[in-house]
């Protein structure tokens, strides 16, 4: 990232004045409210039975439908993000005001799709297949932390605030 990229983000408003009426009227942004939670809690239980089978060697299949169902919410609200990225920003993917999270994201998608491949071709051992999961949920973590981070930023930047930043730019 470049000094001026990195200094920009700081000093600008995550939105544009335009860009929080339309994430505000988006049906797109309850969707994300919704999704999001529910999988983290998709994640949370997938991990307990993936560490289980990891540990005792019990219900793989368990442990497999989990990891399976959370890669379907992985996609769904990947789908369902670029779209809402496009009613609020104007592109699918990477606006600038989540470049990263986005840039980072493609890497949660290919573990997880990693996943589904080894599952699909049996070509690692369950052991090997729900250690790419763990790789896969470790990376999730990571981004659902960046995502966190950032709407806790756009969340402090009050409409006053908002406003004389703006009138700044």
């Amino acid at each position: 990232m470049s000094a001026d990229r990195s200094v920009k983000s700081r000093s600008q408003p995550l939105y544009t004045a335009e860009q929080r009426i339309r994430r505000d009227s988006s049906k797109w942004t309850l969707v994300q409210g919704v999704l999001a939670p529910l999988q983290f809690l998709a994640f949370f239980v997938s991990l307990i039975l993936v560490v289980h089978f990891l540990l005792t060697g019990n219900s793989q299949d368990l442990a497999t439908v989990s990891v399976v169902v959370k890669t379907l919410f992985l996609y769904t609200i990947m789908i369902t993000g670029a779209i809402w990225e496009k009613v609020v920003f104007g592109r699918y993917l990477f606006a600038e005001a989540f470049f990263w999270e986005d840039a980072f994201s493609m890497l949660v998608i290919a573990l997880h799709t990693a996943y589904l491949a080894a599952l699909l071709t049996d070509t690692f051992s369950a052991r090997g297949q729900m250690a790419i999961a763990l790789a896969a949920y470790a990376a999730y973590v990571i981004n659902a932390t960046q995502f966190v981070l950032k709407l806790r930023a756009a969340r402090l930047q009050t409409p006053q605030g908002f406003a004389s930043a703006e009138a700044a730019s």
